[in-house]
């Protein structure tokens, strides 16, 4: 694929929408997979991730059928808890840590074995956070690592629902282990330090699961069945997060984008954002099944520097990328710490947007938990490199709108995992 190719912009203006959100794709997929009966899943998003999701279930004996045409709804014909087949091969997730780190906890109490695995970069990913507490649920996993690599063979066996707390906030795990509490005996019973995305919780809400929560507490009793039913995916705020910022750091720049998820686990970047000074108003507030939506108007504006605390970490994690984009733009320090996970994301991307940004003039130093950007450098125009990871390539191209003269991306058919459609619509609104 062709690299992308930005030149700095004179002001990004108009009305956009951007594709559905892709964790509540997953989880509808998933938890569509698992109710009885016909689940309609609108505004989907279409992406390589959620595809090798829907791939996994069709292996086992899941009808789902996609849309003919843009906007067409998904339909899952679900068969129920205990309604999933032994998959005949290996379920290849392709780069999307979250399928493979979600379906784990699906597979661990199925009465069958199965194998999960991904492309290169999802098998150098951590996924002893997962295994071993669905080990201590009675899962019998097996893979590289004891357990920590790709692939992954689950060995489905009876699980016992258990007290947990995560040693970190982590959707994922949080998830996979209420996903293996669907089939466990007994209560599982979830506490976190710091609040993380909670799409598993709602979806499990609004699909009629009964789900307790108490201050940092969630537990619920299995189930024996839940019914499908219509799901309405808004647009992804981490896609939304890349227009946000364009039209924050780009000089007379009017942007509206429809129709966005504000689900408030995952809105830490509008909050830093709006510290560092800019100007983004939500409107027409409303909900799309439990999760809240809203029309952004964003407007040009400069921005300073700040300090990004701990407890902002989790529900920032994915737009940290793009906000040490806005960083390097502001004037004075911004200082990024207690974000070690970014180093095992698809790419350690502490170190790749280091590199990149420092190719492009920004004043930005890697720590070994975040980052030190020294903010207020003109940019430049540079080659730069994706690092096959879509956050990094699209976080670079909207920096090249901010920069003097011509910038490259390389890696460009990485965004096709998360964003379809992204170059075309930057062009669209970036004058």
């Amino acid at each position: 694929m062709k690299p992308i190719v930005v030149r700095k912009s004179k002001g990004l203006q108009g009305t956009i929408t951007v594709p559905g959100d892709k964790s509540i794709t997953h989880r509808a997929i998933i938890l569509g997979a698992l109710a009885r009966g016909t689940t309609v899943v609108k505004g989907y998003l279409p992406s390589e991730d959620c595809l090798h999701t829907a791939s996994a279930f069709r292996s086992m004996g899941i009808p789902i059928e996609e849309g003919k045409k843009a906007g067409d709804p998904l339909r899952i014909e679900g068969k129920g808890l205990r309604g999933l087949s032994e998959p005949s091969a290996v379920l290849d997730l392709g780069n999307s840590g979250t399928a493979l780190r979600l379906l784990t906890g699906v597979l661990a109490g199925r009465d069958f074995f199965s194998v999960v695995t991904g492309d290169e970069s999802l098998r150098r990913r951590p996924m002893r956070r997962v295994v071993v507490p669905l080990r201590q649920m009675g899962a019998e996993i097996h893979g590289r690592q004891d357990g920590d690599r790709a692939p992954l063979a689950v060995c489905g066996r009876r699980l016992k629902g258990i007290a947990y707390a995560l040693p970190a906030a982590s959707a994922q795990v949080k998830s996979a282990l209420l996903l293996a509490g669907l089939l466990a005996d007994g209560r599982t019973v979830l506490t976190e330090p710091f609040p993380s995305r909670d799409h598993t919780e709602r979806i499990f809400r609004g699909m009629g699961i009964p789900l307790e929560i108490k201050g940092a507490e969630l537990s619920f009793d299995p189930p024996s069945e839940f019914s499908g039913r219509e799901i309405l995916v808004p647009g992804d705020f981490s896609s939304a997060a890349f227009f946000i910022t364009a039209a924050t750091i780009v000089k007379n720049s009017e942007l509206t984008i429809r129709n966005v998820g504000v689900n408030p686990t995952r809105t830490g970047l509008l909050e830093l954002l709006a510290e560092m000074g800019a100007d983004i108003r939500l409107e027409n507030r409303r909900e799309f099944n439990q999760e809240p939506v809203a029309d952004l108007v964003v407007r040009s504006r400069p921005l300073k520097g700040l300090r990004v605390r701990p407890e902002s970490v989790p529900k920032t994690i994915d737009e940290f990328p793009i906000l040490c984009v806005a960083a390097a733009v502001a004037e004075g320090e911004t200082v990024i710490r207690g974000a070690e996970e970014l180093r095992v994301k698809e790419s350690d991307r502490i170190r790749t947007i280091t590199l990149e940004l420092l190719k492009m003039g920004a004043d930005i130093e890697e720590l070994p938990d975040g980052l030190l950007i020294r903010g207020g450098r003109k940019l430049s125009g540079a080659r730069c490199a994706g690092h096959g990871d879509h956050r990094i390539a699209m976080a670079l191209a909207v920096a090249g709108l901010a920069a003097d003269g011509e910038t490259t991306v390389e890696g460009s058919q990485w965004i096709a995992t998360s964003f379809p459609g992204f170059e075309q619509l930057l062009q669209s609104v970036a004058q």
